[in-house]
């Protein structure tokens, strides 16, 4: 006598923050970005992403999109705002420069720019230039309202504090 399996998926947990669902998970996407939705620079940076994935291996979505801290727990609340994200469907995750240089191996013509982390002292100028580029983004693509956003104020909650 043979038996017959039939699989079913059901979803286990639904994320609700606030009162609002999170956004769907995308079931194609190899790689999650997480991106500071509140940086003008990253905004745009974000739409290109979007525009040079034409396969769709990226979702892309902002940091403060509701549910994203909760999908992604191993990752401190701090981390979104220090640097950008981003997540392999089976959790490895990379931040800042190391992430840019993993986006541009996983873009179709990212390999024409990522050859140049293997020369020497590259991936350590990267890393200190993200640094930077971080510590100073809500002034370099933003008005002054920016620039005076204290750049914790929507982590304090997420840490307790």
């Amino acid at each position: 006598m043979t038996s017959t399996v039939v699989a079913h998926t059901h979803p286990v947990v639904v994320f609700t923050v606030r009162g609002q669902r999170a956004e769907e998970e995308c079931p194609t996407c190899e790689y999650t970005v997480v991106y500071d939705g509140m940086c003008k620079v990253c905004t745009r940076l974000a739409k290109l992403l979007r525009k040079w994935d034409r396969s769709h291996t990226l979702e892309v979505v902002s940091s403060q999109a509701p549910g994203v801290m909760a999908r992604f727990p191993w990752i401190p609340p701090r981390a979104f705002a220090e640097a950008l994200q981003m997540v392999a469907r089976d959790g490895t995750t990379w931040s800042g420069a190391a992430a840019i240089e993993h986006l541009l191996d996983v873009l179709p013509k990212g390999r024409l720019i990522s050859w140049l982390f293997k020369i020497p002292f590259a991936r350590r100028i990267a890393d200190k230039f993200y640094r930077w580029f971080a510590r100073n983004r809500y002034k370099l693509g933003c008005g002054e309202h920016c620039m005076t956003r204290p750049p914790d104020v929507m982590f304090r909650e997420a840490e307790g504090g």
